[in-house]
C-alpha cells in the first residue's frame, strides 16, 4: 500500500491553512481548562450551562449508587443493542422524563447527534420524496442527506422567500416534502425563524424536522429549546435534541408522535446495529433533564452576558452576528485567524480557530461559545483585546 496520497492530501491542507491537530484539554473546571500549561478561560465548549464540570453535581450523582442494583441502573456497558438486549429500563425512564418534559406522545434516545441525524433522515425518506435543506444545517444533516434515497436541494441560509420558491415548484412533483432546518445555527449563533418554518409546512403540506441541539438547555421556559420559547412544540414533526451539550453528557433524542418512533425502530440503522447506551449514562441524562428544568435564572444570565459581549464586539467594530450564547467574530482568511487564535490563548483564553469546511470558504472566524458559569468580569476584555490584534495586523473584519 502506498501511503504518498495520504501525506500529499495532508500537505494541501497544510497549505490552505486547515491542517488540523488534537489538542490534549484537561483539568476543565466550569469556566476554565488547561491547554499546552497554561489555564485558560474556556470559550470553544458546548458546555453552555456549566454543568459539564460541576463537581457537586457529580459527586451528588455517584454518591445515590443502590449497591442492589449497581450492574442495572449504574453499569458501564449495554453489551448489546436495544433491540437485543441492550434495551435498559433506564431507557423507558428517561425516555418518559422526555415525553413529560415536551408534551410529546414518544421519545426516542440515540448514542449521538450524528447518529440521530444520519439516522432519522435516510429512515424516513425514500425514493420520490424531497428534502429542503438550510444550506448552512450541520455536516451530520449533510450526510444524511447523502445517505437518503430521497432527493435534496439546499435552500439559503435563513432565506425563506427562497425556500417557499422551492416549495412551490416542487409540490405535487414528490410523494412527500420534507424541511429540515437547526433552530440555533451552530457556527454563526443565528436562528431560524420557526415562525415561518411553520406557517411553510402548514401551507405545503411538507414534514418539519428541526435540530435543537444548540438551543436545549438554553432557551425556553424549561430548556426545551426555541420551540418551547416560542410555543411551537406541539407544531414541529420531529425535535431533535442532544445530551452532549448543555446537557452536559452523552447521547441524543428525538421527540414525535408514536407512529414516527414506531418506525425509526423498525428502519433506523444506526439505531438498530449500535450498541446502546450505558445505564450510567442514561441516569445521567434523566437527572440533567431535571436540573435543567429549573435553570431559569442561568439561561437569563447567559443571555444577558452573550447579548452584552455581542455589542461591545460590533462596537468595536468586529463583526459579529446571531442571538444566541454562540458568539462568533469573523475574521475571513484561515492563516490570520489561527495567528489570532493563538495569540488569545497566550493572554489567556481558549477560543478555537474555525475554518472551511466546518464554514464557507474566506468566512474563517473566532467562535465564543459562552456559558452560564461565566462572569461579564470574565469577558470585558476580550472585544478590546482582538480588536488592537486586528489593527496592529491590520485585519479587516468588517469585511469578512
Amino acid at each position: 500500500m502506498n501511503y504518498n496520497s495520504f501525506e500529499q492530501e495532508l500537505n494541501a491542507f497544510r497549505q490552505k491553512g486547515q491542517y488540523r491537530t488534537l489538542n490534549t484539554v484537561a483539568q476543565r473546571d466550569q469556566t476554565t481548562a488547561e491547554v499546552h500549561g497554561r489555564r485558560c478561560l474556556n470559550l470553544s465548549s458546548n458546555d453552555y450551562l456549566g454543568l459539564g464540570a460541576d463537581r457537586r453535581r457529580l459527586e451528588n450523582f455517584l454518591s445515590t449508587q443502590p449497591p442492589h442494583e449497581l450492574l442495572e441502573e449504574f453499569g458501564f456497558s449495554s453489551s448489546s443493542s436495544r433491540l437485543l438486549t441492550g434495551n435498559s429500563p433506564a431507557y423507558d425512564a428517561l425516555e418518559h422524563e422526555l415525553c413529560d418534559m415536551y408534551h410529546a406522545e414518544a421519545a426516542c434516545v440515540f448514542n449521538s447527534g450524528y447518529h440521530a441525524n444520519i439516522g432519522i433522515i435516510s429512515a424516513l425518506t425514500k425514493r420520490n420524496d424531497l428534502v429542503l435543506s438550510d444550506k448552512l444545517n450541520h455536516a451530520s444533516i449533510m450526510d444524511g442527506l447523502r445517505i437518503a434515497a430521497a432527493d435534496f436541494l439546499r435552500y439559503r441560509h435563513l432565506d425563506y422567500e427562497h425556500l417557499e420558491t422551492l416549495l412551490k415548484k416542487h409540490h405535487g412533483t414528490h410523494r412527500r416534502l420534507f424541511i429540515m432546518s437547526e433552530s440555533v445555527f451552530s457556527m454563526d449563533g443565528d436562528v431560524a425563524d420557526l415562525y415561518r418554518l411553520v406557517d411553510l409546512k402548514k401551507r405545503y403540506d411538507a414534514f418539519l424536522i428541526l435540530d435543537e441541539a444548540h438551543a436545549v438547555g438554553v432557551f425556553g421556559a424549561s430548556g426545551c429549546g426555541l420551540c418551547e420559547d416560542l410555543g411551537l412544540l406541539s407544531e414541529i414533526d420531529i425535535i431533535v435534541g442532544t445530551f452532549g451539550k448543555a446537557l452536559a453528557s452523552l447521547g441524543a433524542y428525538a421527540v414525535s408522535r408514536g407512529v414516527i418512533k414506531e418506525y425509526l425502530v423498525n428502519t433506523m440503522r444506526s439505531l438498530i446495529f449500535s450498541t446502546a447506551l450505558p445505564p450510567v449514562i442514561l441516569h445521567w441524562n434523566r437527572m440533567m433533564l431535571q436540573t435543567v428544568r429549573r435553570m431559569t435564572t442561568e439561561r437569563r444570565h447567559l443571555m444577558k452576558i452573550a447579548t452584552r459581549l455581542r455589542q461591545r464586539l460590533n462596537a468595536k467594530q468586529l463583526r459579529s452576528n446571531g442571538a444566541s450564547q454562540i458568539v462568533p467574530v469573523l475574521i475571513g482568511p484561515n492563516a490570520p485567524t489561527v495567528c489570532l487564535s493563538e495569540f488569545l490563548r497566550e493572554q489567556g483564553y481558549l477560543i478555537f480557530a474555525i475554518r472551511p469546511p466546518t464554514v464557507p470558504p474566506n468566512t474563517a472566524r473566532l467562535r465564543l461559545s459562552l456559558n452560564a458559569a461565566m462572569s461579564w468580569e470574565q469577558l470585558k476584555d476580550i472585544p478590546g483585546i482582538i480588536e488592537r490584534y486586528c489593527h496592529e495586523h491590520s485585519l479587516d473584519t468588517a469585511t469578512a
